[in-house]
């Protein structure tokens, strides 16, 4: 095809996969969803701990929400890990990622919890990243395509 059929049609060339367009997203999904896990399994064990930092920012139904967050974090980031599903993952921890920097990070006069804030805003970047461009080559949608 010349250029001008590329042009007229939408389609882009792409060149030949490398290691840097196959790997680096399995390394980046690995990456962002050891914090999701790793809390995920912490909030299992340490229920009642999690249970009352739910209820002292307010939140309705604490133990509801343990069970969510648990959920969510372990689910969401292994799902993330193994790349199925990964742009609903994502867009799923996405979510979770601001909502816990507006609820559990908003004390800015706290300097952890600003920076706990800016952490999760950069994890919630991240995560949009692959929303937009998905798994990658070595993902379960990956092979599926």
């Amino acid at each position: 095809m010349s250029n001008q059929t590329y042009a007229a049609s939408g389609v882009v060339p792409t060149a030949a996969p490398s290691a840097i367009t196959t790997l680096v997203p399995a390394v980046g999904r690995v990456l962002i969803s050891t914090i999701f896990i790793l809390s995920g399994l912490s909030k299992l064990a340490a229920p009642a701990m999690t249970i009352g930092y739910i209820q002292s920012v307010g939140l309705p139904l604490p133990q509801v929400a343990f069970g969510l967050a648990a959920f969510i974090e372990i689910v969401g980031g292994i799902t993330l890990l193994l790349g199925y599903r990964t742009r609903i993952a994502a867009g799923i921890l996405f979510v979770f990622a601001l909502a816990t920097a507006a609820f559990f990070h908003s004390n800015f006069a706290d300097q952890n919890q600003f920076i706990h804030f800016f952490k999760n805003i950069a994890i919630a970047g991240g995560l949009l990243h692959v929303v937009a461009f998905g798994g990658g080559r070595v993902s379960l949608d990956g092979r599926r395509s």
